[in-house]
């Protein structure tokens, strides 16, 4: 792979504006390539010029030389102004040919430099601040431990630090009856307290490699102040536990309601189950913390290897020597002395060994360490052969239908009304499951960080290739039992089915259901128990702080309507035993009618629930006129519903209107606020400034279809119940379908979008509440 290539599938994809830009420079070195070839009018004057001359020496010398490489054609400087520093290159040869567009390399890549240099040193600046706060997070976590397990030691006996942003760890205690190890080391089951040798030794060592690198010059003096400048003496833990209060984030249902009562915060309890949360919330910013850490020294490496390429690739062109005299500067940036990440890491990894992987640091690591997916080949293998499978399932389907006759047989309205819905449930799966598999594809395709928008785990995540296996797999499982099912002879006496064919679409939900639901690690546990959680969290709203991946969802599911009541009619089909007959005495229950409306609405009620929850958390009015959307839909829903049972042209009227009002608004909102589109003042007109599909015809495409297919759900008002060539619940299945296509559309632009904000505002991880909160004048004074 080229190293262009390469260095873009590394990058950071929401810091990607920050990174080199390597392709701009190798665009200017391709200038330079032209500017210095000879001209064709003095070609053929000097070619027989050169080749004799060339001849001559190589006849003296007896062999062949290459082209001589010129001594350094740059001198460079560290310009300060102020408190902020520039690095500037000059090039004294812009005489010589070409000479003009190497200026111009130059001074493209001093600015590239420099653009790099700034974010990551404003990056190391957050991120040693950061350190602090995590580093007075634990000294509380380990006085909460402490007092949670030896509730009589008093709060002036223990003084234990963790600080990341300065030593690694100190532990000191104050020997009171002569009982130190009874104040810190009893009860360490969770919080192990190992000794501080190593982590010493670790600081002193990068301490060292410092003072080494300062020697020679590699890193300027002064580069570790910021971290040296952050250390301050604090009081010991205990002394300032009752100035302490605990954070309480109003993730779940419980927290919640605590949230309401303690307004965001409560004094410590010191009890077990406080420690173990307090514990779990430490955890996760630590994880995160040092993902952060390695994600920037992997923006420091990444950056710094591309200058050394593309100074290569400028000395192969020219045949002028610069890259050792370039790279003497990029080393005495900050950029290219690291010893600050270093440091934090290794006290990071020391601190999380030391309190949560009681010293074990295989096990540590293993936690720490980002997780990478690999790529099964058994998947894409099974993906291909149920594809196939499925392929050959459908013509003999077709095939036993056109030899039975199966379409002029008598059964063939009972079949249609009774056993296609029971079908087509799976057929609504399948599709959008092989629609979300696209979705995956284009996304890594244009690189849309999606497992960062929907907080999936590094490595446990489902590729595209995973999805379309489970899609082709639910779909040979499906057509199998159609295939089966396809039986239209009826008992003369008893006039019922076999009551063993008629049970296959009910035993095939159960299977469905037993394989989401198995304990088991088999079939993308992890996943399955990821779209359990998320479907209990969308029950309980607004109780559940609102996620990119709860809202997702719950559009995924205004998709899924016509799913929704296939599922309700095999509760009241199989439920009232109406399976052995193909009968449907479901119409005509008045609590089956109440139902077939109550679930059509519940997607959207509970988009509306979650919209209620943002417009408190977020006090933004935005969230208001997106709930009124989804409550218009509900308006628009119910009057369909009461047209579709009483067929009144009262009924029709409201139904029409309600759901012109619901098209239009649904429309404008997916286009202009979910894509972020027709942005008239754009340098794209009507688009939008960024767009990562470079044919912007995909767009104004994407947005005529949008418009269409959200006209298709009209087709019930407007009296398109039943076509002549047509069944009515094929017609029914082909409007779900169209709806799961334009969702489809939908869901690409719709993050391509929220990955553009993320890339503007630089948001590469998520924000993890810490445990404790706390008055830094009540600290210092208590």
């Amino acid at each position: 792979m080229k190293f262009g290539k390469e260095f873009l599938s590394q990058m950071v994809p929401e810091w990607q504006e920050a990174y080199l830009d390597y392709n701009n420079l190798k665009a200017v070195l391709a200038e330079v390539s032209l500017s210095k070839q000879p001209k064709a009018s003095d070609a053929s004057g000097k070619l027989k010029r050169k080749v004799s001359l060339y001849r001559a020496f190589s006849g003296l010398t007896g062999r062949r030389h290459s082209p001589r490489i010129q001594d350094d054609a740059i001198i460079t400087n560290i310009v300060q102004n102020g408190s902020e520093e520039s690095y500037q290159s000059m090039f004294f040869m812009s005489s010589d040919q070409g000479g003009e567009n190497e200026v111009v390399f130059f001074r493209r890549l001093d600015y590239e430099f420099n653009k790099v240099v700034r974010f990551y040193k404003k990056k190391v600046g957050e991120l040693i601040v950061e350190a602090e706060e995590l580093s007075k997070q634990m000294d509380i976590l380990i006085a909460l431990k402490i007092k949670v397990e030896n509730p009589d030691v008093a709060f002036e006996d223990v003084n234990e630090h963790v600080d990341l942003a300065g030593s690694v760890a100190t532990s000191t205690c104050n020997s009171i009856n002569g009982r130190v190890s009874d104040c810190i080391f009893e009860g360490r089951s969770h919080l192990e307290i190992t000794q501080e040798v190593e982590g010493e030794d670790d600081a002193a060592s990068v301490d060292e490699d410092m003072e080494a690198k300062e020697a020679k010059g590699h890193c300027r003096k002064g580069s570790r102040g910021s971290i040296q400048a952050t250390q301050e003496l604090r009081p010991a833990p205990l002394d300032f536990l009752p100035h302490v209060r605990i954070n309480i984030s109003p993730e779940t249902p419980a927290s919640t309601i605590k949230y309401m009562v303690a307004r965001s915060k409560a004094r410590l309890s010191y009890n077990k189950t406080e420690l173990r949360k307090s514990e779990e919330l430490m955890t996760r910013a630590l994880i995160q913390f040092y993902q952060k850490l390695q994600v920037l020294k992997g923006y420091s490496f990444l950056n710094t290897l591309a200058i050394s390429k593309i100074l290569k690739k400028y000395e192969k062109i020219t045949s002028r020597k610069v890259s050792k005299v370039y790279l003497e500067m990029v080393d005495k940036s900050p950029l290219g002395c690291t010893i600050e990440l270093t440091r934090l890491i290794e006290r990071v990894e020391a601190a999380f060994i030391k309190h949560f992987a009681n010293g074990n640091r295989r096990r540590g690591m293993d936690i720490l360490r980002r997780k990478i997916r690999r790529e099964r080949h058994g998947i894409t293998f099974f993906s291909g052969f149920f594809s196939g499978c499925a392929l050959a399932l459908i013509v003999a389907i077709i095939l036993v239908i056109h030899l039975r006759d199966i379409f002029e047989s008598e059964g063939r309205n009972q079949y249609m009304n009774n056993i296609f819905p029971l079908y087509s449930f799976f057929g609504f799966i399948i599709l959008h499951l092989m629609v979300y598999s696209a979705n995956i594809y284009f996304w890594r395709r244009y690189r849309v960080n999606y497992t960062f928008m929907f907080g999936l785990k590094q490595g446990t995540e489902l590729g595209h290739r995973e999805v379309f296996f489970l899609s082709s797999g639910l779909a040979v499982l499906t057509l199998a039992c159609v295939l089966s099912h396809l039986d239209m002879e009826i008992d003369p006496e008893t006039k019922s089915y076999k009551a063993i064919t008629e049970s296959i679409p009910l035993a095939l939900l159960t299977a469905v259901l037993l394989i989401i639901f198995c304990p088991f690690n088999i079939i993308f546990r992890s996943s399955r128990f990821f779209l359990i959680h998320s479907a209990f969290r969308l029950v309980c709203a607004p109780f559940y702080k609102v996620t990119m991946e709860d809202f997702f969802l719950a559009d995924q599911l205004t998709s899924q309507v016509q799913a929704f009541r296939s599922l309700e009619f095999y509760i009241c089909y199989y439920g009232w035993g109406d399976f052995i007959r193909r009968t449907n005495s479901c119409s005509q229950s008045k609590f089956f009618e109440a139902f077939y409306f109550v679930v059509a609405i519940i997607p959207y009620w509970i988009r509306t629930l979650q919209c209620i929850r943002r417009l408190i958390e977020d006090k933004d009015v935005k969230h208001v006129f997106n709930g009124l959307k989804y409550f218009s839909t509900i308006v628009a829903i119910a009057m369909r519903t009461s047209n579709d049972l009483n067929m009144g042209l009262t009924w029709r009227t409201l139904a029409l209107v309600s759901s012109v009002v619901a098209t239009i608004s649904g429309t404008y909102w997916d286009i202009v606020c979910d894509w972020g589109l027709l942005r008239r003042d754009s340098k794209n007109p009507w688009l939008r400034d960024k767009l990562l599909i470079s044919n912007k015809s995909v767009y104004f495409a994407a947005i005529v279809l949008n418009v269409l297919l959200r006209l298709a759900w009209m087709q019930s008002v407007l009296g398109f119940r039943e076509a002549p060539f047509i069944h009515r619940q094929a017609l029914i299945a082909i409007v779900a379908v169209l709806e799961i296509i334009r969702r489809g559309i939908w869901n690409f632009f719709r993050l391509e979008n929220e990955h553009l904000n993320n890339v503007g505002k630089y948001r590469a991880f998520n924000s993890v509440p810490l445990p404790f909160n706390y008055d830094n004048e009540e600290m210092r004074t208590g």
